[in-house]
């Protein structure tokens, strides 16, 4: 559950046992809190020896969120998240500037924010050395490198940080205000109290948020806390590990003052410690007098044990280590880069619609029909604006090639009045650059534009890159595609699939001149309103030419946003999103089952979401799943509830409403399908006579903007439930309204059987809910209140559920506040 607060309050330990005494009896528990500068500004993510223009650019403190490359060959850039004053440096290793062994400790090193690069830490580790006694050359010369600038471990061993990219090559995700996951594998050696805690540092390489990490589990050396970025930017992200003085003399303290053992000892290694903790320079009048009061108490013989420990632990000065706890041998990660985009880059939810079919009409008596036009269209605008969508997308809506035309269901045979795929692009017309004289002029795209942004709606685009045979790149630049062994142009093939209307791009013979070609296109369509990009099959481009394109375009246009339409393996959906592609296609369609749900839930909030964003469309022109095309409007209910709660980013395409779920046969997808005919639809008939979804959809997407739980991604908890039908889960966020702090929770309970009821009960676990003492009722009962249907029950750790598909297959729960 993400800590709701961005305060500066420390983490909980680790291992907590008697420190050791030095050798000499004096105990050296001084708190060099931030002993030799911790290294902050000195770990950064090696630069790569061929850096870019996004490297470059981290020198001025404003890096690129992606490497660029040019075409061809794709350069290796790290992602340098916050410049130092020496930004050409080398990384050093993560380690705390320590003393080398048998160095006496110096006792007031302060902890301050850093504002400046670290010295190096061994170099300063071998300038606190003493000179060593009675010492042959041959020592020197074997320690002439001591500490040696090539080690891995620091003082406190930092590891395993996420999420980190490719090494912090390409930065981690986010959206203003979202809560991050930051984790982190640290040890150490010995018994010693350990302390550790993430940073996060804004696009300027300030620290804004000190957060404590908390072990995940006991044995596991795994820590975690949630940062949150408030605003677009480079921002970056650090993990320390740090010796827990105080807590470390506590619980030897604890233990021997017990038995009463070294019971002088301990108050006088106490006095020490509070002593060296008066005098540090970041802490205010009334709080170094805290310290110095006690660090007199423990010292005064004339007061008893119970007395001191009493002044020890007293709740003040509890207050005051927990702000600001008294911490030694300082160790950093590197930091590491989290690039925040703006909030449609990964919250919002989608329309799709053709504006061909928008408006159309059919004339019986010569059998012919008028396509619909821009004008027309702002029809579906309107609509999708009422049911509360963010994002209306249209396929593409280019001239379409004559040759090799498809015809209805993707028949091979196309008649006059056939208007062919938009996604075979081009005819002698003209190509990407150009609109289909059906739909209109610019004049009318501009004007339908406008009209979007009047309505709240962004217009997302069809970027697909590919040509019809009749595309002018195919006779002004045949080396863009393949020629096969007769002569002819390869076409799109999926044996045994064929595409004979369309053919693929290939960025092998001319990568230059085809990049800058398609970087001209999108830059034309950007001057026209359009700042996101619905990119179709991007898995059959090669990475390096999205990584490179999405940095160019993102460099001149930083609002744009990419959404990949890719279906295939998870290796290479998860490289298009870490090349750029702010969010992604998913497998989120032919998810149904609730392990199968269970189970995908858990893999993209939990294990890839530091960089791939799912968008869950419940449907395309292309996929219409068994689970719809059988289910009945209970399905539709369901995939809709699921999708719009349980990720930021949902989306439907046009006909999902009118519960449309005839197939062709044999396939999965739509009958009569709208990708080769025009479909004009009634949606306000279908409404008049209840046949709608569209009054669901437009509760669901009210929730969605009323509940800033459901805006973020990570904060996912799958919840247990007794029916192999029912899925559980939950959402919880902390936002900030009118200078309050509002928790607000949501809880999703799911029938994924659309033909019958199901029983189950829910198990919660209280503490992914953020719940506080006056949440609960008198009998330990909290009340949720059901944004779907109105209703509210009293609800604890275990909840009796009944779920009619027929009646209403989905709870979407909000957890009331404050009842007492």
């Amino acid at each position: 559950m993400p800590d709701p607060h961005a305060g500066d309050a420390h983490p909980d330990v680790g291992s907590r046992l008697t420190p050791p005494v030095p050798a000499t009896g004096v105990p050296d528990v001084a708190p060099s809190v931030r002993r030799a500068e911790a290294h902050d500004d000195a770990a950064r993510v090696p630069s790569a020896p061929e850096a870019t223009e996004a490297a470059s650019s981290a020198g001025a403190g404003k890096p690129d969120a992606h490497a660029y490359a040019e075409p061809g060959a794709a350069e290796e850039v790290a992602a340098v998240v916050t410049p130092t004053a020496d930004t050409e440096s080398e990384a050093q290793p993560a380690s705390d500037q320590q003393s080398a062994p048998g160095a006496q400790r110096e006792p007031d090193t302060q902890y301050e924010p850093d504002t400046q690069s670290a010295p190096d830490p061994h170099a300063e580790a071998a300038a606190q050395a003493p000179a060593e006694q009675d010492t042959d050359s041959g020592d020197d010369e074997h320690l002439a490198d001591f500490p040696s600038d090539d080690l891995v471990y620091g003082r406190i061993p930092v590891t395993d940080v996420s999420p980190v990219i490719e090494g912090g090559r390409f930065p981690a995700t986010a959206v203003p205000g979202e809560d991050i996951r930051v984790s982190a594998t640290v040890f150490r050696e010995g018994h010693d109290s350990l302390g550790v805690t993430a940073v996060l540092y804004d696009p300027q390489g300030r620290e804004t948020q000190r957060r404590p990490m908390t072990l995940v589990a006991p044995g596991t050396d795994r820590y975690e806390a949630w940062l949150r970025p408030e605003h677009e930017g480079p921002w970056s992200f650090a993990v320390e590990g740090w010796s827990d003085l105080y807590d470390t003399w506590h619980h030897a303290a604890q233990i021997k003052l017990g038995v009463g053992q070294d019971v002088e000892l301990m108050f006088q290694e106490a006095a020490l410690l509070f002593d060296a903790a008066s005098k540090e320079s970041d802490r205010a009048t009334g709080e170094a007098r805290v310290f110095e009061d006690a660090a007199e108490a423990m010292a005064d013989t004339d007061r008893t044990p119970e007395q001191r420990w009493e002044i020890a632990t007293s709740p003040q000065l509890l207050d005051y280590v927990r702000e600001r706890p008294l911490r030694d041998l300082l160790s950093s990660s590197p930091r590491y880069p989290l690039g925040v985009e703006r909030e449609a880059a990964g919250r919002g939810a989608w329309y799709e619609f053709f504006p061909r079919s928008e408006g159309a009409t059919y004339d019986p008596e010569t059998g012919e029909w008028t396509p619909g036009t821009f004008r027309t269209a702002t029809a579906a605008l309107d609509r999708a604006a009422a049911m509360g969508f963010d994002v209306a997308y249209l396929p593409p809506i280019h001239p379409i090639g004559r040759n090799h035309r498809k015809g209805p269901n993707n028949t091979l045979t196309a008649g006059p009045q056939d208007p062919g795929s938009p996604w075979a692009i081009g005819g002698p017309e003209g190509g990407h650059d150009t609109i289909h004289p059906d739909l209109g002029s610019f004049e009318d795209f501009d004007a339908f534009v406008a009209h979007a942004h009047d309505l709240g709606l962004e217009v997302a685009l069809d970027l697909a890159l590919q040509a019809s045979p009749d595309h002018p790149w195919v006779a002004e630049h045949p080396q863009w595609f393949t020629t096969r062994a007769d002569g002819s142009i390869a076409y799109a093939e999926n044996p045994p699939k064929k595409y004979q209307d369309i053919y693929p791009l290939n960025f092998d013979n001319d990568p230059k001149g085809l990049a800058a070609e398609v970087l001209r296109v999108v830059e034309l369509w950007i001057g026209h309103g359009v700042n996101i990009f619905r990119v179709d099959n991007p898995h059959t481009k090669p990475l390096w030419f999205w990584e490179w394109l999405i940095a160019r375009v993102r460099k001149n246009h930083p609002d744009t946003v990419f959404l990949a339409e890719a279906f295939t393996r998870p290796a290479m959906m998860h490289g298009l999103a870490k090349a750029g592609f702010q969010q992604s296609y998913s497998y989120f369609t032919w998810r149904n089952t609730k392990e199968e749900i269970e189970e995908y839930l858990q893999e993209i909030s939990h294990e890839t979401s530091g960089f791939y964003r799912p968008n869950f469309f419940v449907n395309t022109p292309d996929i219409l799943t068994e689970y719809l095309q059988f289910g009945g409007p209970a399905a539709f209910k369901v995939r809709a509830a699921l999708a719009a709660t349980a990720s930021p980013l949902w989306g439907v395409y046009a006909g999902f409403e009118l519960f449309e779920h005839v197939a062709r046969p044999g396939a999965e997808e739509y009958m009569d399908n709208e990708k080769f005919q025009l479909r004009p639809r009634d949606f306000d008939a279908a409404v008049e006579r209840g046949e709608s979804l569209a009054p669901y959809i437009t509760r669901l997407n009210r929730i969605r903007k009323d509940h800033p739980a459901l805006g973020d991604l990570q904060n996912l908890t799958l919840q247990n439930s007794t029916d192999d039908a029912i899925v559980a889960y939950s959402k919880t966020k902390t936002v900030e309204r009118d200078g309050e702090q509002v928790r607000d929770t949501v809880i999703v309970v799911l029938n994924t059987d659309p033909h019958s009821a199901r029983e189950a009960t829910v198990w919660l676990d209280l503490d992914s809910l953020d719940l506080r003492d006056q949440d609960f009722n008198e009998d330990g009962s909290f009340w949720v209140d059901d944004l779907i249907s109105g209703a509210s029950w009293k609800w604890g750790t275990h909840n009796y559920v009944r779920l009619d598909p027929y009646v209403e297959p989905a709870h979407v729960l909000s957890v009331r506040r404050g009842v007492k």
